[in-house]
């Protein structure tokens, strides 16, 4: 869809898209189907109801759901307004919750009746928070407070004069090493995303788009502007179960899914059924899926893995650029952006050598306009008008880039760095091994000791020292862990990520295996 500058906003998006293929699917949750024009005419309709409960330009409306129409209805209708969607991960409690709704300052909150309990632990509502909306039955108060059901179709109205560079989502990050930071994606971000992302799953009219992954995530909410811009539909399931993977994409037609690396090592480890093989998917965006695996989705899936790099951040700027794909590596630099690597003065290093990925974008507002109320912050991470991402990576003299570790997640072992992300990439090689996480823990001789938590794939588990034989033919003598502790799961946000800060916090216990304590020598 060509799309003039101006133009490059969700209500200006969905009237395009509504008379170029106003007959063609665009949207399905559950038994709700929506085409091109119905979906444009719906979303005029809600934006008047919301309208007429005072919902104004520049309002923030807090969405906690699961994956719901509503949740899309309420995004399409704020940007058809001018305010600003703040979709909430479902898993959020306590003070992070706390400091969301606070920080945010809603005007309306909108809330499923069984995530109530989320807020059990606030004591006090932000002073701005007017109106409480209930997705399905809702009890008729709360706190207190009145319920009210979520709006009806109104009297449609015309879309507010927004511009690309106005606010259509603020995205709240984890908030794993302080308090959640606020990004502020604009419309013309968005936008680009259907672009970039389409054109690397090489997304075209007539494809059903399927994903499963949680609407407060940018990557589900973008993957409805790829369906919207590329004159495709998009399928929106139920959260991820590897039990049910198959058949909801079966059911769905889907030809293009998403999925997180996570996600795919857990569908491998599973027992192979004739159900895996009859969907009709060709191809899936799939970050940080190991390398061992890729070939294993394409053979006993029929699935090819993208990889790309992206964050609620940026938007999608490295990935497959010309088609072109290397197992293990993230990509190459996609049209339309550029990225260095470099030291911690922002010193652009030699290619083969570590440092951090930053970014820049040449369209207007492919990339965050900033943290909300986090003007410091803002100016950090756009030092020297790069982008800072955060990431540890190493470009190679082809311009192909590969991860190591977030900075955080580094591990310097006696003077070795170590890759968390390398170590991972090996034991999940292993077939004992369903998943894997490797965290540095405290060494006594100072820095740090490589740790892996291991979850299992067969019964019983593999020996801790058929783990270290297998890294020790793969891996650096400095980088196989000293530490193995076998679990049942890992931590993972409701968007499939290992929360690595709890595994760091849970350290070594009676449970843990050491290898220096059962005296095996590793070779050199």
């Amino acid at each position: 869809m060509e799309v003039a500058p101006s133009q490059r906003t969700l209500p200006a998006l969905l009237r395009q898209r509504a008379e170029s293929s106003g007959d063609t699917p665009l949207l399905r949750v559950g038994p709700v189907l929506r085409s091109a024009e119905g979906m444009a005419e719906h979303t005029a309709q809600v934006a008047g109801a919301f309208a007429a409960r005072g919902v104004q330009r520049g309002d923030r409306i807090a969405v906690i759901s699961t994956n719901r129409v509503e949740v899309l209805d309420t995004f399409a209708a704020c940007g058809w307004l001018g305010a600003t969607l703040v979709p909430i991960n479902v898993s959020a409690r306590g003070p992070q919750l706390e400091h969301i709704v606070h920080d945010a300052e809603p005007r309306v909150l909108v809330v499923e009746p069984g995530l109530l309990d989320r807020f059990d632990g606030i004591d006090r509502l932000p002073g701005s928070l007017e109106q409480l909306w209930g997705l399905g039955d809702h009890p008729a108060t709360w706190r207190e407070r009145r319920i009210q059901s979520f709006p009806g179709n109104g009297d449609a109205i015309t879309p507010a004069p927004v511009l690309p560079g106005d606010d259509l989502a603020l995205l709240y990050t984890s908030g794993t090493t302080g308090p959640s930071k606020g990004v502020r994606c604009p419309h013309g971000q968005f936008y680009w995303w259907g672009v970039n992302s389409g054109a690397a799953l090489d997304v075209h009219s007539g494809d059903v788009l399927y994903t499963c992954l949680p609407l407060f995530h940018t990557n589900a909410l973008n993957a409805f502007l790829q369906a919207l811009v590329n004159e495709a539909s998009l399928v929106v399931g139920e959260r991820f179960s590897a039990s049910h993977f198959w058949e909801r994409l079966v059911e769905s037609e889907a030809t293009v899914t998403y999925l997180l690396g996570t996600m795919v090592s857990i569908l491998c480890s599973r027992d192979e059924t004739p159900v895996e093989r009859a969907h009709s998917v060709r191809v899936a965006l799939a970050p940080a899926t190991p390398a061992v695996l890729w070939s294993v989705c394409e053979e006993r899936f029929g699935i090819e893995i993208v990889e790309a790099h992206g964050m609620t951040e940026t938007n999608l700027v490295i990935g497959p650029r010309d088609g072109a794909q290397k197992p293990g590596m993230m990509g190459r630099v996609m049209p339309g952006f550029h990225a260095r690597v470099v030291d911690e003065h922002d010193v652009q290093v030699p290619d083969g050598t570590a440092g951090e990925l930053v970014v820049r974008a040449d369209e207007p507002f492919a990339f965050t306009t900033g943290y909300w109320r986090m003007p410091e912050a803002t100016v950090s991470a756009f030092r020297n008008l790069w982008l800072h991402t955060g990431d540890r990576v190493v470009r190679d003299a082809e311009g192909w880039y590969r991860f190591l570790d977030r900075l955080k997640d580094a591990i310097r072992r006696r003077g070795e760095n170590v890759s968390s992300w390398e170590v991972e990439q090996v034991l999940v090689g292993h077939p004992g091994v369903a998943a894997i996480a490797v965290v540095p823990v405290p060494s006594e001789l100072g820095e740090d000791e490589v740790m892996a938590f291991v979850v299992p794939s067969t019964d019983p588990p593999p020996s801790p020292m058929e783990l270290v034989e297998h890294c020790q033919e793969r891996l650096a003598y400095f980088a196989v862990p000293r530490y193995i502790e076998f679990v049942e799961d890992l931590p993972i946000t409701s968007n499939g990520k290992v929360q690595k800060f709890e595994l760091r916090a849970r350290g070594v216990s009676e449970r843990t295996w050491d290898r220096e304590k059962a005296g095996v020598r590793l070779r050199r």
